[in-house]
């Protein structure tokens, strides 16, 4: 049996609601997600896993600073001085701009690193580890031009190029799968975007419209475990083989707010895996105060809303729901003052009711205005109703008003 720890989609340099770390000289959310890869490092060491997968997407784009760089290979360091091995798959933001450029991760390769494995074609690598061999086949993040190359296809609708790309990457997989060691356990590791996964926020950054695989694209019975990246989310999709997204390591915006970040921790052998979610302790709270304020004091209506949370070290988003008249009693500097232990005030969003109002021409005035002819503006202004509706509706008002209450 081989112990593996999955993650993914790290994204150092996502900077997002934070500062200049003072001590440091490193962005604070930086220091976020270097804290959940450390606390992600320190479990594997402690727990003598076999191999370190990765999934893909170190950094945030294809051209980290170097002190991104130095930070993700010195973690990388820790682990295979231990004598933990290290398999690093290649995904859209690890990839270069333009065909020939080196990609984020091909330094590690260049080198000849010991210990580090890195996946940036479709290809397998036998992989030694303290509890035997292991084949890792690398699906990287592949686009319709890496795996299709004849220029006849560039005039074919997306549709058609998608199918053929999905047939290229098929055929190209199976030939993995016939030279495999039937006697060794495989992963699959694949960048990418599964049918049947459910996405988060990591639709604000991906690049473009992308290749969806199908599912049967990857059950088969040589395949003993997939291990997905792209999919900020963790999930394990259906059917077999066991096939799950480890999801990000910690929080990009507000759209990941409700999920819980972390990594996986499977067990393979051949013809069977198994595996655990381990949640993060480390990662950043993101919250979200939504409150109605339209009482007499509508800031202490938002204090008693924003004391009902937990603000310490959390970003904090902070929606308010009033009136237009409720809108002018708000105290801006009490408010930020209730959240000062908050550690970034992300947004105060002010979400203004605005009251409808029924246009009259220069000569009227609404006390010359009969009740009925008032509702008729009401409706045809404000409600904009159907015709027909409105109609509907006079005739009914008049029944209650009597005829002799309009001024028409």
């Amino acid at each position: 049996m081989v112990r593996i720890l999955h993650f993914a989609d790290l994204h150092l340099g996502v900077e997002n609601y934070g500062r200049t770390d003072a001590a440091t000289g490193l962005h604070s959310r930086l220091l976020d997600f270097l804290r959940s890869f450390d606390e992600l490092v320190d479990y594997a060491l402690d727990q003598r896993v076999d191999l370190v997968l990765f999934g893909g997407d170190a950094y945030k784009n294809r051209d980290p600073s170097p002190t991104h760089q130095r930070e993700f290979a010195s973690r990388i360091h820790r682990l295979t001085v231990a004598g933990i091995p290290v398999f690093l798959l290649a995904g859209n933001h690890d990839l270069p701009g333009a065909a020939g450029r080196a990609n984020t991760l091909d330094i590690f390769s260049t080198l000849e690193v010991p210990g580090v494995w890195v996946g940036r074609t479709v290809s397998t690598h036998v992989i030694p580890t303290a509890s035997g061999e292991i084949q890792v086949i690398a699906v990287p993040w592949l686009t319709r031009t890496t795996l299709l190359h004849n220029e006849q296809h560039r005039n074919l609708p997306l549709a058609e190029v998608d199918a053929l790309a999905v047939i290229e990457l098929g055929r190209r997989l199976n030939d993995e799968a016939e030279r495999l060691n039937p006697n060794l356990p495989t992963v699959v590791a694949v960048h990418g975007s599964v049918m049947g996964a459910t996405y988060g926020s990591e639709r604000s950054v991906m690049l473009g419209q992308e290749l969806v695989l199908p599912r049967e694209m990857l059950k088969n019975q040589a395949f003993d475990y997939v291990a997905l990246g792209h999919i900020h989310r963790h999930q394990r999709l259906q059917g077999s083989p066991l096939t799950v997204y480890s999801g990000s390591v910690d929080r990009v915006d507000f759209g990941e707010e409700a999920e819980t970040k972390g990594f996986v921790l499977v067990e393979v052998r051949r013809g069977e895996a198994s595996y655990e979610f381990i949640p993060l302790r480390s990662t950043r709270r993101f919250l979200t105060v939504d409150v109605v304020a339209e009482g007499d004091d509508p800031t202490a209506e938002v204090g008693q809303a924003l004391s009902r949370h937990d603000l310490t070290g959390a970003i904090v988003r902070l929606i308010i729901h009033t009136n237009a008249e409720k809108n002018a009693l708000l105290r801006d500097g009490e408010i930020q003052a209730m959240m000062a232990d908050a550690f970034k005030v992300a947004a105060v969003v002010r979400d203004v009711r605005r009251e409808a109002r029924i246009r009259l021409s220069s000569e009227q005035s609404i006390e010359q205005l009969a009740p009925i002819d008032v509702l008729e503006r009401y409706l045809r202004q404000a409600r904009q109703m159907p015709e027909e509706r409105v109609r509907r509706l006079l005739e009914l008002a008049s029944t209650i008003v009597g005829p002799g209450q309009s001024s028409g």
